[in-house]
């Protein structure tokens, strides 16, 4: 399986401008956010990306993708009816094909020399079939993430098998079945947003859409559910971190997190200690 497509989804009410936001990257160059996602699908191997926009939104992202134009596709979100309905508008662009998901309100950083969406595309490759990103999550924030519950894959340390996925779960929900062997107590294995999915996942959420009562929206994690009962379905812990740049401070704190594992780290320490020192 050969992974050549990307789709961003960035048409929610509330995140359609966060990847037009600047920050300063890990070699003290100024880039928007969707240009620091677009560096990441090109490095590990997308061919073509399809962003998934509010009407009218085109050409503010053609702006901020830089030398990443050429290589974009749009789709316009219009009368939207939720996150799986914006990767719905994407069918006809992945063709039939597995292609890698990225939400627009995530910045991400790995732990390692192989970027954190090289990570994953690697692991659908090398196993043929749909797998999530995950990170280990405390157990009171798992009321704002997707989460698996599972099996870990034997002669592995970081894939398990995914057999249910429930979408922002209580923490008593979680307790009772999301579990997963080998996790720290208190921990669930939480989404990271980025997946490769297979087609079968467009036909999920395509029969969800059509099922949903006029006016109601879909979400990804449902079909995502079904696929674990459908099909081989894994999920992968990335080594690296998610930072929600929607979130209060979120842009700050993935600023902070790009800058102390930059080029320039020394300097971004100094002025970190003098600024604790101003009363």
């Amino acid at each position: 399986m050969k992974i050549r497509k990307a789709v961003i989804t960035a048409a929610g009410d509330h995140h359609a401008r966060l990847p037009l936001q600047t920050l300063v990257d890990r070699h003290g160059e100024i880039r928007t956010s969707l240009r620091l996602m677009l560096d990441e699908v090109a490095d590990s191997g997308i061919e073509e990306v399809a962003i998934i926009v509010r009407p009218g939104q085109q050409s503010p992202y053609l702006a901020a993708a830089g030398p990443h134009a050429s290589r974009l596709v749009f789709f316009e979100q219009s009368s939207p009816r939720g996150y799986g309905d914006a990767i719905l508008r994407a069918r006809d662009f992945a063709a039939g094909e597995a292609f890698l998901h990225l939400v627009s309100d995530h910045l991400y950083l790995s732990r390692t020399d192989r970027l954190c969406a090289q990570q994953l595309v690697e692991a659908a490759t090398k196993h043929e079939c749909s797998v999530s990103a995950i990170q280990p999550t405390r157990e009171n924030e798992v009321a704002f993430f997707g989460t698996i519950g599972g099996t870990p894959l034997p002669q592995s340390d970081n894939l398990y098998n995914v057999n249910t996925v429930i979408e922002k779960p209580t923490p008593t929900i979680a307790e009772q079945h999301l579990i997963v062997a080998g996790q720290r107590a208190g921990h669930y294995l939480c989404m990271f947003g980025m997946h490769v999915l297979t087609p079968t996942v467009l036909t999920l959420l395509q029969k969800s859409l059509d099922a949903a009562p006029a006016g109601y929206n879909i979400d990804l994690s449902s079909s995502l559910h079904q696929l674990a009962q459908a099909e081989r379905y894994l999920a992968l812990e990335i080594a690296g971190s998610r930072y929600n740049i929607s979130d209060k401070y979120g842009l700050l704190l993935a600023q902070l997190a790009f800058s102390l594992s930059g080029d320039d780290r020394d300097l971004i320490l100094t002025e970190l200690v003098n600024l604790l020192a101003v009363k």
